[in-house]
């Protein structure tokens, strides 16, 4: 068999026909240790997702990206604008984790953690089976006309898709408007907060979209992880992956047959690894794009190897090199030194994380106006900004001249910034002639509360040319 013949499963997908028409694919209900393990792991993580954004620490929901206002709690801490470079820095962190994560295990993010296939495969698939029935039955409903079984099925099928849809898209708009916020809005009911149900309803037709029709496309087509794949894997790397050295030359089992004597391998052709992947691959043809490494084949293989006598592990994680040569995984140069990149990255994040001011300050020239004088004294106007980090209010700030001999007259009096809050105002800054030495000056301001200096900014003066 030529090379091209063995690759021409790679020509298509599972989920359009010879037609170029959808295919829906029905995969076998998968039961095993890796399929318990899953559905904990799932149960943990849909509770992580559909709490944190009501979970509260000092006050502070748990995880809030309020794009709009410009709000952003990252495990109960809030962030501003300002802190966008720790933004930029921690997803050079997540990048070269994900690198770092694939080139050693493979795409196990996807079968294990990734939101697309805890929904797909956890929740609207169980609704599926609790309601269809497994696979048989699903296809068997799908070729019958539509009499009164197939409508009843397919409405509450398609109820609970959209009920579950409504539900995952209140949850995810919680995260961007707050979720005490939208627990207002739902007691206040869809008339008081037009704009906030429109935008429930349009989250919730993505979402149903996604999971009763584009379902594992996402994964074959759409996920941009799933294309770095083939960049990152390499014959080290740990991948679901079929034993072909053990499972090849593949054969039906027969009684009494001896499969040593006329060479046969393990895998007796059953086609389960088949039936229940949600892709609908064949992973007996190797490591392919549409493996999400769900580990279905895995638990379908083990129980069929029990069935029949043969020890587990004809599919299972392995490497290529694992299985051509039997070599136990070795970091090699390539992984050690995207750990080393890596460390260092964390480091630095972490290190500005601790650098990081509870108060920013930021002091402007307010448009339009350099200076003026009075008498032997100049007079800069600034507007400023003082942003509270912290979950504890600071009031009755004062800010100091540190760097020359002068006096700051805020606008207004009293400052007061809210825990999480913002104050903006404006102040006069004066300083003697003798004071200074160039029309451009940098001066320091301090900013204490209750007598502690808490934050220190710079800001520049603006004189007379000639200066004495």
């Amino acid at each position: 068999m030529s090379i091209n013949e063995q690759e021409n499963f790679r020509d298509s997908i599972a989920t359009i026909d010879k037609e170029g028409k959808r295919n829906f694919i029905h995969p076998k209900k998968p039961k095993g240790r890796y399929t318990s393990y899953r559905t904990y792991v799932s149960w943990f993580l849909l509770a992580i997702l559909f709490a944190s954004p009501f979970i509260k620490i000092n006050g502070n929901q748990f995880l809030l990206f309020n794009i709009i206002d410009r709000k952003f709690n990252i495990f109960g801490q809030p962030f501003w604008p300002q802190d966008f470079y720790l933004l930029v820095l921690s997803l050079l962190v997540s990048v070269v984790f994900i690198i770092l994560f694939t080139v050693i295990f493979g795409r196990i993010f996807c079968g294990w953690m990734c939101p697309q296939t805890i929904f797909m495969e956890m929740v609207f698939r169980k609704i599926e089976y609790w309601i269809e029935g497994d696979r048989n039955k699903q296809i068997k409903l799908s070729k019958q006309s539509w009499n009164a079984e197939k409508i009843r099925k397919k409405t509450v099928k398609w109820f609970l898709f959209a009920l579950v849809s409504f539900m995952i898209a209140n949850a995810f708009l919680a995260y961007f408007i707050g979720g005490d916020v939208l627990i207002q809005h739902v007691k206040d009911g869809p008339l008081a907060h037009v704009d906030t149900f429109l935008k429930l309803l349009v989250f919730t037709t993505v979402f149903y979209f996604v999971f009763a029709w584009f379902r594992e496309q996402v994964c074959i087509i759409a996920c941009p992880y799933g294309r770095l794949q083939g960049v990152l894997l390499d014959n080290k790397s740990i991948v679901v992956a079929y034993d072909h050295k053990r499972g090849e030359n593949r054969q039906k089992l027969r009684k009494k047959e001896n499969r040593e004597e006329k060479s046969y391998g393990d895998c007796i052709d059953c086609k389960q690894c088949v039936l229940v992947c949600p892709t609908g691959i064949d992973i007996r043809n190797g490591t392919q794009l549409e493996c999400v490494n769900c580990t279905a084949c895995i638990d379908a293989c083990d129980d069929i190897m029990d069935t029949v006598g043969f020890d587990r592990g004809l599919i299972r994680y392995a490497s290529e090199n694992n299985i051509e040569k039997g070599e136990k995984f070795s970091y090699n140069a390539r992984i050690k030194s995207y750990i080393v990149v890596l460390t260092l990255l964390l480091t630095f994040l972490v290190t500005l994380l601790f650098l990081r001011n509870d108060v920013q300050a930021n002091f402007l020239h307010l448009p339009g106006q350099l200076y003026t004088t009075e008498g032997e004294t100049i007079r800069n106007v600034y507007t400023f900004k003082l942003i509270n980090k912290t979950n504890n209010p600071y009031e009755d700030i004062d800010i100091q001249l540190m760097s020359h001999e002068g006096k700051i007259e805020v606008v207004g009096g009293q400052i007061n910034i809210p825990k999480g809050g913002l104050y903006e105002g404006t102040l006069f800054v004066k300083i003697d002639k003798s004071e200074l030495s160039s029309s451009k000056e940098k001066i320091e301001l301090g900013i204490y509360a209750d007598g502690e200096l808490i934050e220190e900014s710079h800001t520049n003066f603006s004189s007379p040319l000639q200066v004495k």
